[in-house]
């Protein structure tokens, strides 16, 4: 199986642009539409196994059907995070704590069952369901831990993603400055890019008096779905585009 894609700057963006749109379009759902944490949790998902039974049964990389299960994965997460933190009242900061252990829990069976967590080396449908489980743990801990940041702590909405932001500039310095675990780095910035898409997604929805810039999640939702079509056409078209052929000459290539 090889049905991931490249980790690359494209990659990082519309992963920023696929989160931030399963924060707001969750909201949508539960809020805008109010049908509840709950359902809005079941109906989502839902959508994340049927899509996600499509990217398990395809033998190489399809952008549209990879990030549909994304933002599949991003939807469900802000949903179950909201459920998890108020209709059972655990709170953000239990909630967040809850979420980080099973993420780890998470990434340990998966090192002990497949010897690596480099998403590059994910071959195996056993490997892919560990990839899947991750995403989705990683989403729904992003919304507790950036909805922690801008009611708990104090920092606000703008804090709260400028904050993630600054982290998320010291792991790429670590990237090109030190000889630290690639694996490591990539799973930290994997983790802090869903904050960063919640706090950013309720800079875009909540009201000016709140702190936002106030789109709604209508509006907002409308715009990141268009950006993120645009990504999708554009890694589909490169995926296409015929690679130069090897020029014989005299005899060799």
């Amino acid at each position: 199986m090889n049905n991931l894609p490249r980790i690359t700057l494209a990659f990082w963006v519309m992963k920023i642009c696929a989160t931030t749109l399963g924060e707001t379009a969750g909201d949508l759902l539960s809020m805008t539409l109010n049908l509840g944490y709950a359902a809005s949790s079941i109906i989502l998902l839902s959508t994340f196994i049927v899509t996600l039974t499509g990217q398990l049964a395809s033998r190489r990389y399809h952008p549209a059907l990879y990030w549909l299960v994304i933002l599949a994965t991003s939807t469900a997460g802000t949903t179950l995070s909201d459920f998890m933190d108020r209709s059972l009242g655990l709170g953000y900061a239990t909630g967040s704590a809850v979420l980080i252990s099973l993420l780890g829990t998470v990434l340990v069976l998966w090192y002990l069952a497949e010897g690596s967590l480099a998403v590059d080396r994910v071959r195996t449908f056993q490997g892919q369901l560990f990839y899947w489980l991750a995403i989705l743990v990683s989403n729904t801990l992003g919304t507790a831990l950036g909805d922690f940041l801008a009611d708990d702590s104090g920092l606000g909405f703008a804090g709260g993603a400028a904050l993630i932001a600054g982290l998320l500039s010291v792991i790429v310095g670590l990237h090109y400055r030190t000889r630290l675990s690639p694996v490591l780095l990539f799973w930290a910035a994997f983790a802090l890019t869903r904050p960063f898409g919640a706090t950013l997604g309720d800079v875009l929805t909540k009201p000016l008096e709140k702190g936002g810039l106030g789109f709604g999640t209508v509006g907002s939702s409308a715009v990141l779905a268009v950006v993120l079509v645009v990504g999708v056409a554009l890694a589909w078209r490169h995926q296409r585009k015929p690679r130069p052929q090897a020029v014989r000459v005299a005899g060799r290539v």
